[in-house]
């Protein structure tokens, strides 16, 4: 593995969330072209290193995240407001998987899964401003 591939595996695993290929370029220290990250990302991907999933929010318009593989599979919250992701622990669909193998007659691989929403700090903070605003 080289050095820059290296470096990107890093900047992820050590990301409990979700990251864009230009979150992980800011985050690496060392020079590096974003062209770089990309192909780095490509290639960690590919060799089942990485997952990702391509998600469109309302201010950030359409990016690839990526985040570490592991078992087992997990799934994500996006905040519609401040734009974090939460990791909401391990994937609880086997069941449903299984259903839904056995009625339409299909293998499942592999889902994505996501949630977005209002995170809770983001909910306090409007529920604050509404407080102080003497909203019912």
């Amino acid at each position: 593995m080289t050095k820059a591939r290296k470096t990107i595996l890093d900047t992820v695993e050590d990301s409990p969330v979700p990251l864009s290929a230009s979150e992980i370029h800011k985050k690496i220290t060392r020079p590096m072209d974003l062209v770089t990250v990309y192909r780095s990302l490509k290639y960690l991907e590919d060799n089942g290193f990485l997952e990702s999933f391509s998600f469109t929010c309302t201010d950030k318009r359409t990016e690839r995240y990526y985040y570490r593989r592991r078992e087992p599979h997990v799934h994500f919250f996006h905040c519609e407001q401040c734009h974090t992701f939460l990791d909401l622990g391990k994937c609880e669909l086997d069941t449903q998987v299984i259903r839904l193998e056995t009625q339409f007659g299909v293998r499942i691989a592999t889902h994505t899964l996501y949630f977005t929403g209002i995170c809770a700090r983001c909910l306090n903070v409007r529920e604050s401003a509404d407080s102080a605003l003497g909203a019912p």
